[in-house]
């Protein structure tokens, strides 16, 4: 009998720590190459799920599809009723500035959305959420262990599906408390949903993010190229994972 109607896992067939890529066969991907002996462990709606080791240790890997309500439920569920205490979206975002290529990685360190999930659900009226201290440390650390360059900054995670192939200054000008040049890349499927209900959780959320779309040049990866080529974040993501607590 599966615990949720979302996820046919067991107790214990999730890790404490899970990464989440929006694109399940981007989960599939990490599984089959990064982890040994990966067990699937849910497949309801085509939402992959994965556990196995990495350098002997247990993690887990989940797709949260698209959108902040898909990963707000996912990650509800991982936190409430199967134990997770971390998770780290890995995840494609839109540059909003020439710092940021294509391919270059971004560390969240604040997600602003107009988005009235936290509200709803909490009476949380904040903009503004922060990814877990401890886990952005070591993933930053991680970061400058492995040679591997990212940004640290702000995010906007619009949660109108058409602002994600327009323009985020609709979302800046409706957010007084954030200013324009503030928002360094955009992500529709970002991370305050899951760091909202980590925080309500008692649990950790951080959100890892490569640069798929440029808004100043409109260049823009593939479906293929986001699946299977974001592997210095994969790499980053799991590093960090084992030093998790």
């Amino acid at each position: 009998m599966s615990t949720t109607p979302h996820n046919i896992a067991h107790p214990g067939d999730i890790a404490k720590t899970v990464l989440m890529p929006g694109d399940p066969l981007r989960t599939r991907f990490i599984a089959e190459n990064y982890l040994d002996n990966p067990r699937l462990f849910n497949n309801v709606r085509g939402m992959l799920g994965y556990t196995g080791l990495y350098k002997g240790h247990s993690i887990s890997v989940m797709g949260s599809g698209m959108g902040l309500p898909s990963i707000g439920i996912y990650s509800y569920e991982l936190f409430n009723f199967y134990g997770v205490d971390n998770i780290v979206r890995i995840g494609s975002a839109g540059s909003y500035t020439e710092e940021i290529p294509l391919y270059f990685m971004v560390l969240v360190d604040s997600c602003c959305s107009e988005s009235t999930y936290a509200k709803a659900q909490s009476g949380d009226d904040s903009h503004i959420q922060y990814p877990d201290k401890e886990l952005n440390d070591i993933l930053s650390q991680t970061a400058d262990r492995l040679n591997i360059d990212i940004f640290r900054g702000p995010t906007a995670a619009p949660s109108i599906p058409p602002i994600f192939f327009t323009t985020l200054t609709v979302m800046v000008i409706s957010l007084p408390s954030v200013k324009p040049m503030a928002v360094s890349a955009w992500k529709w499927k970002a991370s305050p949903s899951s760091i909202m209900n980590a925080k309500l959780s008692e649990k950790k959320a951080a959100s890892l993010l490569t640069v798929s779309d440029s808004m100043l040049t409109m260049e823009s990866l593939d479906a293929l190229e986001r699946e299977k080529a974001f592997t210095k974040m994969f790499h980053l993501a799991l590093e960090s994972a084992i030093a998790f607590h």
